[in-house]
């Protein structure tokens, strides 16, 4: 089993950048398929990127070329670094972690706009 723990977020501008942690307990994130996934008001749960255990990548049309994830096996952290941020970006972002018939979410750090 592992614990999550997202942090990162807070108050951003237009065209400003971010880096979203994923600190992991309990277990080593190697062994898990990691993922960033948002949620913006009144809009459904979105995929925004993913790692697999062997490094390979995906991401959504959205994000692609601005967001980049990555994995710290000696630091057990997932990072999404996040620029050309723009207002569409605002959600709160959850850490994902799926092992076999296991999945497991931390509680969320939000991402917000300022004008």
């Amino acid at each position: 089993q592992v614990q999550l723990v997202e942090s990162g977020g807070g108050l951003v501008q237009p065209g400003g950048s971010l880096r979203l942690s994923c600190a992991a307990s309990g277990d080593a994130v190697s062994i898990y398929s990691m993922g960033w996934y948002r949620q913006a008001p009144g809009k459904q749960l979105e995929l925004v990127a993913g790692i697999s255990t062997s490094d390979s990548t995906n991401y959504a049309d959205s994000v692609k070329g601005r967001f980049t994830i990555s994995r710290d096996n000696a630091k057990n952290t997932v990072y999404l670094q996040m620029n050309s941020l723009n207002p569409e970006d605002t959600a709160v972002y959850y850490c994902n972690a799926v092992r076999i018939f296991y999945t497991f979410w931390g509680q969320g750090t939000q991402v917000t706009f300022s004008s």
